[in-house]
């Protein structure tokens, strides 16, 4: 019998998903892969001509070319992310605005709203230690006129590995989340490393949420009769940084506390977050310690992460060359430990006794172990997001002059988030693919999420605050979504994989879950009120800000200390309102000052640190007699 590949177009004609990757992903990802792959060898072979508009048109025209030799599009993106330079990245992730492929991405996107972006500015707090206002774009279908009648806002920060993308890359997301809730996106276009590295776009993102709450939303155009709603949304470099804003947040209210109270000085927390494939450990290892895999391995969790689980096990056991576990021994805890062998049967009168029980019990037992690599390894060849993008990326977002704790720092790598900010959090979506390098983030993050807000729950039932039946539903807390045979970056090409439009509409309905599940009761209270001026003025030059601090005009002696997170005190607390359904703790904020956030590490004994300037050299564009771009 003839093989069934005969008689499949795509086989005939060379296209057809080589074996190992028509393994790894669903088909109609490996197909969008396909075509990205041309684009990026297209926009990489074209991106030294120096006219646009003939720049443009050869990109489009090397995209065909490699769109035929798919052999050689995989050959140029091989050979140009192994020596990858800020430029390269800038150039193919920023490809969608181009002429003709933004006509195309027009043309195939349904039209969901009436109204175009508008191009929006959002004053800094008074208290900023930055005073240029933050670009953002909004995303309304309506006049904005007809804005005062909200009160309700989505917070969307874009993704782009921390240097590339605006919200202008995200349109399909952005314009479908408004068309869908009718809400008004805010999407901020921060400023990008290398020019602007960490932490300036966290502070961005810190301000930003804050103009919007001490402005009533009045800096986007609402009436400013209560302070507004807001969903905060991120994917990729924009789930840390919506992480890490909320993590301010609740240092800056209190630094954790267990005990809360409404006060001028404390900043609401979102109604929710929203996180897409998000990137939340910046310490790139090769293999998982315990706790990760706990987590991976909670008895609850188990169905949810039961084919990111096969996946490190089968990767363990291709390098050990060793049998291949069956899928009940990835069920429970068998899959990490191995079973005893059960004692042999006594011959009684009337017993027959097994062969076969004999002879397998006398057989070696398949090795089972702890050991499991991290995503980002098993994902090395990935199509989309390889390790070398992810080192680029890294590096250039920390920059030459910082040297952070991987270990410590937890607005670097929210991952590391300790457990008393992580039980405050809001509810929080995640949405990511079983074949995504950061798919580890999203299961070890939401499992630290469950686990904080389990522990959080048994104490305040020991406590009395709950009733003996009352029962811990993780649902309330944290939900996670796998897509299986997808990896990172899908919703950035839904013109060419379709399947990411119903994930899209999904987010919709998360917004619209979390806003509707947090709706404010009819009781008037009062407004949260705060003293000074609003906007870009002068604040008090005595207040102390609430960044996370590394000064870019630090000397060269000062390049080694760590970075600082500070704030002050405000008086005259004002209560906010009461909520019902899932109700929200009321905050409070504790006088503190300045406090390190973290440790830095000696150079002689960071790896990071040691290698940090020459790396980094190489992909700014260092000179050859070691000087680096500023």
């Amino acid at each position: 019998m003839a093989d069934c590949r005969d008689n499949n177009p795509l086989f005939i004609l060379g296209l057809e998903s080589p074996e190992p990757l028509a393994n790894l992903y669903s088909r109609g990802y490996f197909r969008a892969t396909w075509i990205t792959t041309a684009l990026d060898a297209g926009f990489w072979t074209a991106m030294k001509i120096r006219r646009k508009w003939l720049r443009d048109l050869a990109s489009i025209v090397f995209t065909v070319h490699y769109l035929i030799a798919a052999e050689q599009a995989d050959e140029k993106v091989r050979k140009v992310r192994g020596l990858l330079t800020v430029e390269h990245i800038r150039v193919s992730w920023n490809k969608t605005t181009t002429p003709y492929l933004r006509a195309l991405s027009g043309l195939l996107r349904p039209r969901f709203t009436r109204y175009s972006p508008r191009a929006i500015r959002i004053p800094r707090p008074a208290e900023s230690s930055y005073k240029e206002p933050i670009e953002a774009w909004l995303y309304f279908d309506g006049p904005l006129a007809s804005l005062k009648n909200h009160t309700k806002i989505v917070l969307d920060i874009p993704g782009g590995g921390f240097v590339a993308m605006s919200p202008r890359h995200h349109e399909d997301k952005l314009l479908a989340w408004s068309g869908k809730t009718g809400l008004p996106v805010v999407s901020l276009d921060y400023k990008k490393a290398p020019e602007h590295p960490y932490p300036f776009s966290l502070n961005e993102c810190y301000d930003a949420y804050q103009s919007l709450i001490e402005s009533r939303g009045r800096c986007i155009g609402l009436s400013g009769g209560s302070v507004p709603r807001i969903v905060l949304t991120g994917d990729s470099a924009g789930g840390n940084f919506a992480v890490g804003t909320t993590l301010m947040i609740l240092q800056a209210n209190g630094k954790g506390s267990q005990m809360w109270h409404s006060s001028q000085n404390s900043l609401p927390l979102p109604e929710g977050l929203v996180l897409i494939y998000p990137g939340l450990d910046m310490n790139i290892g090769s293999w998982m310690g315990d706790d990760e895999m706990s987590l991976m391995q909670d008895q609850r969790m188990r169905k949810i992460n039961r084919n990111v689980m096969k996946k490190k096990s089968e990767d363990y056991y291709k390098l050990a060359k060793t049998p291949h576990p069956s899928d009940n021994e990835m069920d429970g805890e068998a899959n990490m430990y191995t079973k005893p062998p059960l004692a042999p049967a006594t011959a009684t009168e009337g017993t027959v006794i097994n062969a076969k029980d004999d002879i397998s019990t006398s057989k070696p037992k398949i090795l089972k172990t702890r050991l499991a690599m991290s995503s980002m390894i098993s994902y090395f060849n990935d199509r989309v997001l390889t390790p070398e993008m992810m080192r680029a990326m890294i590096i250039l977002y920390i920059g030459p002059r910082t040297r952070p704790d991987f270990a410590t720092d937890y607005l670097l790598s929210p991952i590391l988030a300790p457990e008393s900010l992580l039980a405050k959090f809001p509810k929080t979506f995640l949405l990511t693919g079983e074949r995504d390098p950061l798919v580890d983030d999203t299961v070890i993050f939401a499992g630290r999420l469950r686990q904080a807000k389990h522990n959080d729950f048994n104490q305040r039932k020991e406590l009395g605050l709950f009733k003996s039946r009352d029962e811990f539903d993780e649902k309330d807390h944290v939900e996670v979504s796998l897509l299986p045979g997808i990896s990172h970056g899908f919703l950035q090409f839904v013109s060419i994989f379709p399947e990411a439009w119903k994930h899209l509409f999904r987010c919709a309905r998360w917004i619209e879950e979390i806003f509707d599940s947090n709706e404010p009761s009819s009781t008037p209270s009062p407004l949260l009120e705060r003293k000074g001026s609003y906007g870009m003025g002068n604040g008090d030059a005595s207040q102390h800000t609430r960044h996370h601090h590394r000064m870019a005009t630090e000397s060269s002696g000062d390049e080694d200390n760590p970075l600082m997170m500070s704030s002050s005190r405000e008086p005259e607390p004002a209560p906010r309102s009461s909520r019902r359904g899932r109700g929200r703790r009321t905050r409070h904020s504790n006088e503190y000052g300045r406090n390190k956030s973290m440790v830095s590490l000696g150079s002689e004994t960071d790896l990071m640190a040691r290698r940090m300037k020459g790396l980094t050299g190489g992909l700014m564009g260092a000179s050859n007699d070691g000087t680096t771009t500023p």
